[in-house]
């Protein structure tokens, strides 16, 4: 694949997407018109449908009425919906004069305006289509998903029609199964085949999974938990019947998945790890770059990027290491940190202590960063399901109350894995001021329509929680060299992110040289580093958006600073960041361009 050799994050390079169909930055406008009574009402309308087809659903966010309990993603039904969704949604956005619209209503405007045209650009091109023909996820696939959602991450489970509608969901995921074999043997006969390490990752899965008994599996964790208020009679028709389904129905589909997986599939995966190697892989990894980063930068301009950076934090190791006395080179660092059990907790209960320590030395500092904290608290609690066969775990906000707290489910499994200088950044990237202070504060601003209260893209999302662990000197943390190490250590992970993933599905490169660049530049343990690599196999392109999205912030309040000069509030920057939920990278340097040429401040977007 050919080389750009432009790859820097400017604004010329974020800004390009506006060409394509987004408006020009955000001005203001009167605060009602009828502009923008059509526009709430298709943004109302645009987040019921999307409601409708999603297979988990939103704590807090009801389904609209009538709609089907569980919408399987690769049937026909779905696609059919959500492209005539899409496309209805664009012809009325087209008919919205955005010139009449507030500052946020545009920026409303704009953000529906990227996302629908993405999407259609994703039918009109083919590659929805192809893209369904390798679904095999073993980090984010609804086979391990929705046992999450059903254990405790999110479904609800408080009256006799939630568990009914349990089983019901239960029924539609057991079809899912079945179509993903269909989808399999499309893909299989038009030459799109996933890579075996894959297809091994997702049998480890499922033998995991049926290796346990009927009672032990996650989708019965609902019953163990079932209310007090419950009568006996649905009682024990409610046991009787989630424990039938899941001997009957949901493991023999996960048995089916596997028969076809090790007898069908398995036997004619490519070992070759990338997208470059399927059919149309090429055109398939471009787009998915640019539905994660936001931005139109190729392969190689990121993987360069990757390059710079991996090398500028190489440099700040070093730096540390000397500081530190230690005697040894870098690689001898990398070992020690992986092999001394003094940087490894030794219970979770000891895990879960320095996560609440560590966020309570974070939080005196948070008023000079910001005007304003989400009310909802932050949490901490084991990944519910298959910690053995999945990586370190994931951030899951809680129902917009106020009170409802956001949890990062830590995968326990790994424990012994992740290093104690690590941990005040994990804590900034997924509690406070990261995942949980983003996406709350947009989820408790009720003034906020549903697309920018609940709406998220990596680039935005990922990028600000690596933009929030930048900020950790500012918040009075880092002060032990080893968590400054621990802090440049997962930095350089994000770096190195950027050169392996255009590297294994554009340049050619196979697992193990992969494996080897990360075991070259960061301390994780081998295991971890499978972890990682197999992760970026599976969703390609996601993980280059942690760098361009922080990158991409921190070059705009650079930018902020030097034009607004004394008049610039770091704290007026951050709510320029956050009112409006997660934007697309183009939206969002838009909208703080606008705001420096209007004089900055505070309300003045």
């Amino acid at each position: 694949m050919k080389r750009d050799d432009d790859h820097q994050l400017s604004r010329r390079t974020t800004l390009a997407l506006l060409a394509t169909g987004l408006a020009s930055p955000v001005f203001a406008a009167p605060a009602a018109s009828v502009a923008s009574e059509r526009l709430h009402a298709l943004l109302e309308a645009s987040a019921a449908a999307d409601i409708a087809l999603d297979p988990l659903g939103e704590p807090g966010r009801p389904r609209p009425p009538g709609a089907a309990v569980f919408v399987d993603p690769l049937s026909d039904r779905f696609a059919k919906t959500l492209e005539a969704n899409k496309r209805r949604e664009l012809a009325e956005l087209d008919r919205i004069d955005r010139s009449e619209l507030s500052p946020t209503d545009a920026a409303a405007y704009d953000v529906l305006a990227y996302k629908t045209r993405q999407q259609v650009n994703m039918f009109d091109s083919g590659m929805f289509a192809i893209q369904r023909q390798a679904p095999l996820n073993p980090s984010f696939g609804l086979h391990v998903e929705l046992p999450d959602f059903v254990a405790g991450a999110g479904a609800p489970f408080a009256t006799v029609a939630d568990y009914d509608a349990g089983l019901e969901r239960l029924a539609g995921f057991v079809g899912h199964l079945d179509m993903t074999i269909a989808r399999l043997r499309e893909g299989l006969a038009a030459g799109r085949v996933q890579p075996r390490i894959i297809v091994d990752n997702v049998v480890k899965q499922l033998d995991a999974m049926l290796a346990l008994p009927v009672e032990a599996t996650p989708f019965f964790a609902a019953i163990t938990r079932m209310p007090a208020s419950f009568d006996a009679a649905d009682r024990d028709r409610l046991t009787t019947a989630y424990r039938r389904t899941i001997a009957v129905d949901v493991l023999p589909a996960y048995g089916r998945w596997r028969d076809f997986l090790v007898n069908n599939y398995g036997p004619r995966a490519p070992t070759a790890p990338g997208r470059s190697v399927m059919a149309d892989g090429d055109r398939l990894y471009a787009a998915e770059l640019a539905e994660h980063t936001t931005t139109a930068m190729s392969a190689g301009a990121i993987h360069d990027l990757g390059l710079s950076e991996v090398a500028r934090i190489r440099a700040g190791m070093e730096t540390v290491r000397q500081k530190l006395g230690f005697a040894g080179d870098l690689q001898e660092m990398f070992a020690h940190v992986r092999t001394d059990p003094r940087f490894y907790c030794q219970s979770d209960a000891e895990l879960l202590q320095r996560f609440a320590d560590i966020e309570a030395r974070i939080w005196p500092g948070i008023p000079a960063l910001f005007h304003a904290s989400p009310r909802a608290p932050f949490r901490v609690a084991p990944l519910p399901a298959l910690g053995g066969q999945r990586g370190t775990g994931y951030y899951k906000p809680g129902p917009a109350d106020g009170v409802s707290p956001g949890t990062l489910f830590f995968n326990m499994a790994m424990r012994n894995t992740r290093p104690i200088p690590t941990l005040e950044t994990l804590t900034l990237h997924e509690g406070i001021p990261g995942h949980h202070f983003q996406i709350t504060l947009a989820r408790e601003n009720t003034a906020l329509p549903p697309l920018l209260r609940y709406g998220s893209n990596t680039a935005y999302s990922e990028g600000w929680g690596l933009y929030a662990e930048s900020l950790g000197p500012e918040l009075g943390m880092f002060t032990d060299p080893w968590q400054w190490f621990g802090h440049l250590d997962m930095e350089m992970l994000r770096a190195v992110r950027l050169v392996v993933d255009t590297g294994l599905h554009a340049f050619g490169w196979s697992r193990d040289r992969a494996i080897a660049y990360m075991t070259e530049n960061t301390s994780m343990a081998p295991r971890d580093i499978a972890v990682e690599i197999d992760r970026y196999i599976s969703q390609p392109g996601q993980a280059c958006a942690y760098k361009i999205g922080e990158l991409t912030i921190a070059r705009l309040r650079r930018e902020a600073q030097a034009a607004l000069g004394p008049r610039f509030d770091v704290r007026d920057f951050h709510d320029q960041c956050l009112a409006t939920g997660a934007l697309p990278m183009a939206v969002l340097d838009a909208r703080i361009t606008d705001w420096v040429k209007r004089g900055g401040g505070r309300g003045n977007g």
